[in-house]
């Protein structure tokens, strides 16, 4: 079974959470932030697809519309917005803060991407680096995903650098490691740098350095939490975020 980074995270922080979504497939609680999220991203993608010729109002557009069908589809789900995860406020007031907030941060990604004029990198398909999925082998595994950003740095000896797209506050160096790795294995080429764009300040984080991360030292979180996954460990790390887990509703550690 291939994995990835999130999967890889979640077993680490939570062996038990892991378990009880991807193994018992438990349903989790819903949560705006996420639909907020998948929305952004969208809008972000659709606008750079079309070669920034999407008008602001467009693009805010497609996120309303997208965020609204996501939100739609969780309250047939789970109508009772109390049940909901909300890092602020209630399940209800989280869903319509979010609308808001993520109309007004696609608006900002769509002023600042004109303004700083990124260059996405173009693949040899001569298609944009956009959502470039991968498949690849890091430390005897298999591993997958989907990289929002590839960024072509002229004068930086030839180097790419791989973007993820935030709306939240949580920052993973391991995934932007994992980027690098995988670009450079698939691709072929070097990548010596990796940054977020962050939507809640509407700009970008300081680049991190990559230069020296190698597919081994990634490839040893890979081995090790697959193995532990086939070895049946999957050990509980109860504390302060079990109060934003999506499925501590399912968890007897929680109550």
């Amino acid at each position: 079974m291939p994995r990835s980074v999130s999967q890889t995270e979640q077993y680490e922080r939570c062996g038990w959470r892991f378990f009880l979504q991807r193994v018992e497939r438990e349903t989790p609680l819903p949560a705006a932030w996420s639909h907020h999220g998948t929305a952004f991203h969208s809008a972000a993608e659709a606008f750079e697809r079309s070669g920034r010729q999407m008008s602001e109002d467009e693009a805010v557009q497609l996120f309303s519309d997208e965020y609204a069908d996501r939100v739609n589809e969780s309250l047939d789900q789970e109508p009772n917005t109390r049940r909901w995860l909300s890092a602020s406020g209630s399940g209800a007031d989280d869903i319509e803060r979010r609308y808001v907030l993520g109309q007004e941060q696609t608006a900002q990604y769509v002023r600042w991407a004109r303004e700083h004029q990124p260059v996405i990198w173009q693949t040899p398909e001569e298609k944009p680096a956009l959502e470039l999925y991968f498949m690849v082998e890091i430390g005897g595994v298999q591993v997958r995903g989907y990289i929002d950003q590839l960024i072509d740095e002229a004068g930086n000896s030839g180097s790419l650098r791989v973007r993820d797209l935030k709306t939240g506050s949580t920052k993973s160096e391991f995934q932007l490691q994992t980027y690098k790795v995988a670009v450079e294995l698939a691709r072929g080429v070097k990548v010596n740098r990796g940054d977020w764009y962050l939507a809640k300040k509407g700009g970008l984080s300081k680049a991190v350095d990559l230069a020296s991360v190698s597919a081994e030292q990634v490839g040893e979180r890979y081995a090790a939490m697959d193995a532990g996954v086939k070895a049946g460990r999957f050990e509980a790390k109860p504390g302060f975020l079990c109060r934003f887990c999506d499925l501590k509703h399912k968890c007897s550690f929680f109550r």
